[in-house]
C-alpha cells in the first residue's frame, strides 16, 4: 500500500460544519411583523401621547421614503431610455407597443366604471359630519394646461430636482427613439446608461430590503399621527377604496388572466406577491420598479419586451390612484360640496382616468390626479384637504392595485401575442428581493448588448 494510499485510508472523513446560523425570515413574515409592529408602536404612541415615539416614527418612514425618491429620477431616466433601444430585439415592437398603451386603457376604464358604481351605490360623502369648512386647498392644484405644458421640460436639470417624473420620462423617451436612430454611433452611450441602470438597481435593493423598517415608521406615524378616529369618519370612503381596489386586483385581473391569457390566476399571485406586497408598504410603483420587472420575467415575459413594459407601466399605469381613487373621492367630494353630478361628470372621470394617469408618475400618493379630475368637472379643491389626512392608509391599496396592473398587462400582451413561456409561468414562484436582485444581476451580465440598428 502506497503512503499517499495509507494516508488516505487513515485521515479522517470531513465533517461538514455545522451551521450556527439563524435560520432566514422570509421577506413576507419581515413585511407582516413590520406592519404589526408599526400598529402597534402607533397606537402606543398616540394613546399614551408619547410625541418622541411619534418623532421617531415620523422620521424612520420619511426617510425610507427619501431613499426611494432618491433613485426614482435616474432610474426612471435610464430605464425608459434602456427599455427603448431594447425594443429593437423584438419582432413587432411597435405592435407590442401599441397593444401594451390599449390594454392599459381598457382595464383603466374597467377600473373607472368600477369606482363610480361603489360610489354611487354606498354615498361616501353621506353622514360623515364634515363640512366645505373642513376643506382646505392644497400646495400644488393640477390642470390641463399644466399637464400639456409641463411634459415638456424647460431644462434639462430641474425635472430631476424638482423630480418631475413626467418630464423626465419625456426626455428619456426622446433620447431612447434618438439612439434608436443614430443606430451604433449611440452604443458608447448606451453602454454607459446599461451600466448606471444596474448600478442604480443594485443601490435601489438594498434600499428595499430596508422596507420592513420602513413600514414599522410609515404605518406607526400614520396612527399615531391621525388615530383611530379620523379612520372613523371616513369608513365608508376608506371601505369603498379598499372594496374597489380589491375587486379590480382579486376579480378583474384573474378574469382578464384566465379569459384573455389562458392561464391560472392564482399562478400569477404566487409569482407577482412580492411586487404587490412591496408597493403596499412602499406605496411607491416607481420604487417598486426593479422588484416587478423581475417577478414579471418570472412569470414568462420575454425580457426585452418587459424591460419596456413595466417601466412603462410604472409611470403611466395607475389603476388604483388613477382610476379608482379619483372617480370615488369626486363623489365623496361632491356630496360634502352639495354639488350634483350627471352623466356628463362620469363620462368626464373616465377620459381624465384613461387620458391623464401619466400625471401620478407612479410617486406615492395621487393628489395631481386628484386635483387634475376636481378642476376638469369644476368641482373645489379644497376638497383635496378633507383628503390628505387619510391619504397614507388609501395610498398603500392603491398602489398594491397599480403595481399588480404593471405585471398584469405584459402577461396578458405576451400570450395574446404567443411570446409568453408558459412553462416559466407555471413553475413561477414567490422569491426574496435578495434571490430577485441575484437573478436580475446574473441575467443582466449574460444578455449581450443590443446590435446597432
Amino acid at each position: 500500500m502506497s503512503p499517499s494510499a495509507e494516508t488516505s485510508e487513515s485521515a479522517p472523513a470531513p465533517q461538514r460544519p455545522t451551521s450556527s446560523r439563524i435560520p432566514k425570515i422570509p421577506f413576507w413574515v419581515q413585511i407582516l411583523t413590520g406592519l404589526a409592529l408599526g400598529v402597534l408602536l402607533g397606537w402606543v404612541a398616540k394613546s399614551g401621547d408619547v410625541g418622541w415615539l411619534t418623532t421617531t416614527l415620523q422620521h424612520i418612514g420619511d426617510l425610507f421614503v427619501q431613499l426611494l425618491k432618491l433613485a426614482v429620477a435616474p432610474l426612471v431616466f435610464f430605464a425608459i431610455l434602456v427599455s427603448i433601444t431594447n425594443l429593437r430585439q423584438v419582432n413587432n415592437a411597435a405592435r407590442l407597443a401599441s397593444r401594451t398603451l390599449l390594454w392599459f386603457m381598457v382595464t383603466s376604464l374597467i377600473a373607472v366604471a368600477i369606482g363610480l358604481a361603489i360610489g354611487l351605490l354606498s354615498n361616501p360623502g353621506a353622514g360623515t359630519g364634515l363640512t366645505p369648512k373642513d376643506g382646505k386647498l392644497p400646495d400644488h392644484a393640477g390642470s390641463w394646461i399644466d399637464f400639456l405644458t409641463g411634459i415638456v421640460p424647460t431644462d434639462i436639470i430641474t425635472p430631476f430636482t424638482e423630480l418631475n417624473v413626467l418630464q423626465i420620462v419625456f426626455m428619456a423617451a426622446v433620447a431612447g427613439i434618438a439612439a434608436l436612430q443614430l443606430g451604433e454611433k449611440a452604443e458608447p452611450v448606451l453602454a454607459l446608461s446599461r451600466s448606471v441602470l444596474e448600478l442604480l438597481q443594485k443601490a435601489l435593493w438594498w434600499v428595499i430590503r430596508l422596507a420592513p423598517i420602513g413600514t414599522v415608521g410609515l404605518i406607526g406615524n400614520a396612527i399615531a399621527t391621525y388615530g383611530w378616529n379620523l379612520i372613523g369618519k371616513y369608513a365608508t370612503f376608506t371601505v369603498d377604496i379598499y372594496v374597489g381596489c380589491a375587486i379590480v386586483l382579486f376579480g378583474v385581473y384573474p378574469l382578464l388572466l384566465s379569459t384573455v391569457a389562458k392561464v391560472n390566476p392564482l399562478q400569477f399571485f404566487r409569482g407577482a406577491w412580492p411586487a404587490i406586497q412591496l408597493a403596499f408598504v412602499s406605496r411607491s410603483s416607481v420604487g417598486t420598479m426593479p422588484v416587478t420587472q423581475q417577478v414579471t420575467q418570472r412569470l414568462g415575459v420575454p425580457r426585452e419586451y418587459a424591460s419596456f413594459a413595466v417601466p412603462f407601466g410604472s409611470t403611466t399605469k395607475m389603476d388604483g390612484c388613477a382610476s379608482i381613487y379619483p372617480a370615488i373621492a369626486a363623489i365623496f367630494i361632491a356630496q360634502i360640496f352639495n354639488v350634483d353630478l350627471g352623466i356628463g361628470d362620469y363620462l368626464l372621470i373616465a377620459f381624465v382616468s384613461v387620458i391623464g394617469s401619466a400625471a401620478t408618475a407612479g410617486l406615492t400618493g395621487a393628489t395631481v390626479m386628484l386635483t387634475l379630475t376636481l378642476s376638469t368637472l369644476g368641482l373645489p379643491l379644497e376638497g383635496v384637504g378633507l383628503l390628505m389626512a387619510i391619504d397614507p392608509i388609501l395610498d398603500m391599496m392603491r398602489t398594491a392595485t397599480n403595481v399588480a396592473g404593471q405585471a398584469v398587462i405584459p402577461i396578458l400582451v405576451s400570450a395574446r401575442e404567443k411570446l409568453l413561456d408558459r412553462d416559466a409561468y407555471n413553475g413561477a414562484r414567490s422569491i426574496s428581493p435578495d434571490t430577485a436582485a441575484a437573478e436580475e444581476a446574473e441575467a443582466t451580465a449574460s444578455v449581450p448588448a443590443p446590435a446597432a440598428a
